[in-house]
């Protein structure tokens, strides 16, 4: 292209031809210049090379470069507002003082399905001018988008230029999760939604039904929260507002969510109660109920749980996902991994890992007894609920509206001839001594326990009452564990204050690489928080001859810590510190989960 570009948006675009017109609604002319523009950018931001893709009704040639992941996109659309003559928004942020008649002009339906996001309400440069709406977009050869913002907005608009992903998660925050849909309901109209299927149900919904649109904005919230990899949902009544929140690496984070969702509290609420197969007509107790989700493919098993409150009734989601379980994703340290493998080799004992909840210890016992699934082992186990399900496994559900406990399913279990039997949490003194005495009998036994360390452990099967001499005799090893964020790998800094930090964790050595800590405000990657993931940091005690004779005579805690010290064990501190220097996580995430030595 040559001379000054040829305007994108200032006027408002012809309808495409019946005939002759290019993808997009482009002429053939008009096309070619626009591709050569393309290549001009590609070239001015690093991407020369890269061949141009050719665009479809579905598919942009703006949108299939981005999905690439080749070229630097704020780069390249930096050039390209530049070549077209438009404003370039490198952090699209909406105007709050302009926002309720940004949402007027810009319909959430208008702007969520056409990746549009409103910035601000421009005044007039001259008095009795129009004002303008400024108008963010990745894609300014979307016709499509143009032609809709022509018709349904009643004012001049003023285009600019964002990068993509900014823009869809500023767009979000903006308006609201399922905010289109939202309005849809608000206007009585349907919409369809076949993305997110219930499995082992047929739900047909009428068109003119406005339960319609709540099916797809419960869907919405769930298919949000499964795309940022959120654990929970939460959805809490208040006195003013419905108030959602997502779990993400172990935080909650509040969900922006249209205004006046509070209008629709019942509907959304005994649309997850039905879901959940609960009784909808019952919302002064308690419920729990399980919901079997199929999202792109994914099965998803979704726990849910209502509880009563002043504002009506609250209701929580644990979203569980076929996960794939092996040591690898479990990121233990060698020699750590090398003691554990050891441990999965044995014949029989007791492995118990010890935690609190939400430290990942169910899927560390998913990841044992993945190892040990071979077509030569019969593993059986009992929890309180089935987290995840694991092909060649039988598993067995606690229900103790018929009494069946963690004790009666273990006897009946080692009735069942099992290699490998796995309890969910030993609670009791009746469901410990069961699992002593199935060890002792040549089963491998796999259970968890609450406590803060690994030789805490000991003293609680001792405090529960189990004799000391069946601990020394029966238990292989106690492994305790903590969950700390992963640092986000794109922005993460180097810690300036790293020696004197380290101090805090008891770490003297040498510090030969870099220690990072999180960016505040993090980036695009992590949503601002500067962490993406989690994993987990171990400790290991094994019951070697002199532990057990320790144990046998009621030894104190710190006088089996001592023994453990000169047996191998090292503390989960020197194990996060490892992490720390490796530049996966940060002192603050280490020092937040791990007590000292001399607190133990």
């Amino acid at each position: 292209m040559s001379g000054s570009p040829p305007p994108v948006f200032d006027a408002p675009p012809a309808p495409p031809a019946a005939n002759g017109a290019a993808p997009n609604g482009h002429s053939p002319q008009r096309s070619s210049g626009v591709r050569q523009a393309l290549v001009q950018c590609l070239e001015a931001s690093g991407g020369a090379g890269i061949a141009l893709p050719t665009a479809t009704p579905s598919a942009s040639v703006v949108n299939q470069l981005l999905d690439t992941g080749k070229i630097d996109e704020e780069a390249f659309l930096s050039q390209l507002a530049a070549r077209i003559g438009l404003g370039f928004v490198p952090n699209p942020l909406p105007d709050s003082a302009d926002a309720p008649e940004m949402k007027r002009l810009l319909p959430p339906r208008v702007a969520l399905k056409h990746r549009l996001l409103p910035l601000k309400i421009q005044e007039p440069a001259a008095e009795g001018g129009d004002r303008k709406l400024v108008i963010a977009a990745y894609d300014p050869f979307d016709l499509i988008a143009r032609q809709a913002v022509a018709r349904e907005v009643d004012a001049p608009v003023r285009w600019e230029i964002a990068p993509r992903k900014r823009l869809l998660n500023a767009m979000r925050d903006f308006y609201g999760v399922g905010a289109d849909t939202f309005e849809e309901i608000l206007k009585g109209r349907s919409v369809d939604d076949a993305d997110l299927e219930q499995r082992d149900e047929a739900n047909v919904i009428d068109d003119d039904d406005e339960e319609a649109s709540v099916v797809k904005f419960v869907n919405t919230v769930i298919r949000e929260a499964l795309e940022q990899h959120a654990t929970d949902i939460h959805v809490e009544p208040m006195e003013d507002k419905l108030r959602m929140r997502y779990r993400i690496d172990g935080r909650l984070r509040e969900v922006p969510v249209p205004e006046n969702i509070k209008a629709l509290q019942q509907s959304v609420i005994a649309r997850l109660k039905v879901m959940a197969k609960l009784d909808i007509a019952e919302r002064r107790l308690p419920q729990d109920g399980r919901i079997n989700l199929q999202v792109g493919g994914q099965f998803i098993d979704v726990r849910v749980a209502t509880i009563p409150s002043v504002e009506g009734e609250s209701v929580s989601l644990r979203l569980l996902g076929q996960e794939k379980f092996n040591l690898d994703r479990l990121r233990i340290e060698s020699d750590l991994r090398a003691e554990v493998e050891t441990l999965l080799k044995k014949p029989n004992g007791i492995i118990l890992v010890t935690g609190p909840t939400g430290s990942g210890k169910s899927t560390t016992l998913y990841t044992f007894l993945s190892q040990l699934n071979t077509e030569h082992r019969r593993i059986v186990t009992i929890e309180d609920p089935v987290e995840n399900k694991l092909p060649g496994v039988v598993q067995i559900a606690v229900r103790p509206e018929i009494n069946l406990s963690f004790a009666t399913g273990l006897r009946s279990i080692l009735r069942g001839d099992p290699n490998v039997v796995m309890v969910g949490e030993m609670r009791d003194l009746e469901t410990a001594e069961i699992a002593i005495r199935a060890a002792l009998t040549g089963h491998l036994v796999f259970s968890t326990l609450h406590t803060n360390d690994a030789i805490g452990g000991i003293t609680r099967l001792v405090d529960m009452g189990v004799e000391p001499f069946l601990v020394a005799s029966s238990v292989r090893a106690f492994i305790a564990q903590r969950l700390v964020r992963v640092l986000c790998s794109d922005c993460k800094e180097i810690e300036p204050d790293a020696q004197a930090k380290l101090h805090e964790l008891k770490y003297h050595g040498p510090v030969g690489a870099p220690v990072y800590r999180a960016r505040e405000g993090g980036c695009e990657a992590c949503r601002a928080t500067g962490y993406k993931g989690r994993m987990s940091i171990y400790e290991l005690v094994r019951l070697t001859p002199a532990m057990g004779e320790l144990i046998t005579h009621k030894a104190s805690g710190q006088q089996l810590l001592q023994q453990a010290l000169k047996d191998g064990y090292r503390p989960m501190r020197e194990y996060g510190v490892r992490k720390i220097l490796a530049g996966l996580t940060t002192i603050e995430e280490v020092i937040s989960v791990t007590v000292a030595e001399s607190e133990q």
